[in-house]
């Protein structure tokens, strides 16, 4: 049996009047997901448990099985984990952004958590210069992609609050600075990264074609080194992971699974949406059962405010991924395939909501009547199946017993 976890980050959204009260996911043509939603077994799950933030680390490792209570140790150490980074005992590691801020020095805001999803060449040239700024004998950077990457704090504190950047775009940053142990320290290379990014001939170049100047740093996700039971020892099948985002590779990594590496993935509406799906079925046919295939662009695009972008990248999801996929699976007898998200992400707030995700789970041994439906947040809610928690829900996808 072949198993694939299509995770679409940040797909159901609230209703908008726009749209005559009908979400994105709702409004847009999607024929392949309605389809296969015909087939299939509807729901809702909560990936985000009561008590935490809502965020892809908590609502991905919730869908991969993984009991947040249990293995959650911040956002930040998963992702350096796929930067190749070996975190040691003590070692706190924080999510940095590059990130557009106005109003410096006097009022600071956030007006772009990616500073414009800045390029890769364009963010090592500044993360080069930050490095060389800031580094000290307990502080050492890590390099990721576009705006993502990491500081890594030798015995840093334990005792920190912080808040992401894509929570409070558009207001003050006064009231959401670092608190607790050490952070002055820690906003103090905030303020210093001002000087540093603005002499950068990357940003004067930004400006002068009228993008969004990388203009400040901003720290958050710290935590200290995850600790994940093997994916393969844990239910006998060999697995393989493909995203673009270091938090899903790292988050696979630490499980076991194999990477694929696939050329052009960006994370947003360019990707390679036709890569990932070949890679995806290459590994089922040849080395093992199990591939978690995620697509980020349609959470990218809530946290832009964009409708439009978003429902792109919704239509993009069904005709690039989900279309291809189970065209290739049926030739791959037999197999299931669960479609879901990690959170909600509103259009209105910019940001990631906790609640109810749809899901559909297919079984090509176990093929429902077919049915006509509009596949979204309503119908999987009408259904009436409720995976809870939702750390339970891939076990049960796997072993067969979430199809009855």
């Amino acid at each position: 049996m072949k198993h694939v976890l299509l995770v679409a980050d940040g797909m159901p959204d609230e209703p908008i009047p726009s749209l005559n009260g009908k979400t994105p996911l709702e409004h847009v043509a999607t024929p392949n997901l309605d389809a296969l939603a015909g087939r299939s077994l509807l729901g809702v799950t909560y990936p985000i448990p009561d008590g935490f933030l809502p965020g892809s680390d908590i609502g991905n490792l919730s869908l991969m099985g993984y009991d947040p209570h249990v293995y959650f140790t911040g956002r930040s150490p998963l992702e350096v984990i796929d930067m190749g980074v070996d975190l040691q005992e003590g070692d706190v590691a924080f999510r940095m952004n590059f990130v557009t801020m106005s109003g410096l020095p006097d009022r600071p805001q956030i007006e772009d958590y990616s500073a414009g999803h800045i390029t890769d060449a364009e963010a090592f040239q500044l993360l080069a210069e930050v490095r060389t700024r800031l580094r000290a004998d307990d502080i050492h950077f890590a390099r990721g992609v576009s705006y993502r990457h990491a500081m890594i704090w030798n015995k840093g504190p334990k005792n920190l609050k912080t808040t992401p950047p894509h929570d409070i775009q558009g207001v003050p940053t006064e009231g959401h600075w670092p608190e607790g142990e050490a952070a002055e320290r820690l906003s103090d290379m905030i303020r210093r990264s001002w000087e540093i990014l603005a002499g950068s001939s990357v940003n004067r170049i930004r400006s002068q074609k009228g993008e969004p100047a990388a203009n400040s740093i901003w720290f958050w996700g710290q935590g200290t080194r995850p600790a994940l039971p093997l994916f393969e020892k844990t239910y006998g099948i060999k697995g393989a992971a493909v995203s673009a985002v270091p938090l899903l590779r790292g988050i696979g990594i630490c499980a076991g699974l194999k990477i694929l590496k696939v050329p052009g993935m960006t994370g947003w509406v360019d990707t390679n949406y036709k890569g990932k799906v070949e890679y995806t079925l290459d590994f089922l046919a040849k080395e093992g059962d199990f591939v978690l295939l995620h697509v980020e662009a349609i959470d990218e695009c809530g946290h832009v405010g964009d409708l439009e972008k978003k429902c792109l990248a919704i239509e993009l999801f069904d005709r690039e991924v989900v279309k291809p996929l189970m065209e290739g699976l049926a030739k791959v007898e037999p197999h299931r395939v669960l479609v879901t998200s990690d959170h909600l992400t509103y259009l209105s707030r910019k940001t990631h909501v906790a609640g109810p995700v749809p899901f559909i789970a297919f079984d090509s041994t176990k093929p429902m009547s077919p049915k006509s439906l509009k596949f979204g947040e309503t119908s999987a809610r009408a259904a009436g199946v409720t995976a809870d928690p939702c750390h339970d829900l891939l076990p049960r996808f796997l072993d067969g017993r979430l199809f009855g």
